[in-house]
């Protein structure tokens, strides 16, 4: 029999919820024997939005996706560490674009079976629903999706495995 999930690509978006599930993935990852990826992508199309709502000049948005850059690669920092603590081997990606499509780009490219995603915000609008991108990833994605939920759970089994 194949196994059910041999590819497994979590999203860090900086949020403790994306922490929490990368927790959650690393787990999945060590007792099922999936390859982990962690992704961050770097939201240039809202950047692109602030520049022409002119909330952001040209210049700004420059040093506010330097800054975010700099986030990526902390947070995918973060999920490496938490990753060897669990005795686990994760893939890093950053990019940059649209978050959904872009994570619809690498679930095709690393033939991924799950998408953890950390728990969604409530949503206080259809506007803030189109504009949520985890939300979207999680609507459009071709994969089976897992959204995790219960910080302090999963907390305590990832500081509780071996």
């Amino acid at each position: 029999m194949a196994k059910i999930v041999d590819n497994v690509l979590v999203l860090v978006d900086g949020t403790e919820q994306s922490i929490t599930a990368a927790q959650y993935a690393i787990l999945l990852a060590k007792s099922t024997g999936a390859r982990l990826t962690a992704l961050y992508v770097v939201n240039t199309r809202a950047l692109t939005d602030l520049v022409k709502a002119r909330i952001f000049l040209q210049a700004e948005q420059d040093e506010y996706q330097l800054d975010l850059q700099a986030d990526a690669e902390r947070y995918l920092g973060h999920v490496r560490e938490l990753a060897e603590k669990a005795g686990v081997e994760v893939e890093t990606v950053k990019s940059s674009g649209t978050v959904h499509l872009e994570v619809r780009s690498e679930i095709a490219k690393r033939k991924i079976d799950l998408l953890v995603l950390g728990e969604l915000g409530g949503v206080r609008s259809r506007r803030d629903e189109f504009y949520d991108e985890a939300e979207r990833a999680l609507r459009t994605a071709p994969c089976a999706v897992l959204v995790v939920k219960d910080e302090d759970r999963v907390w305590g089994l990832f500081e509780g495995s071996p």
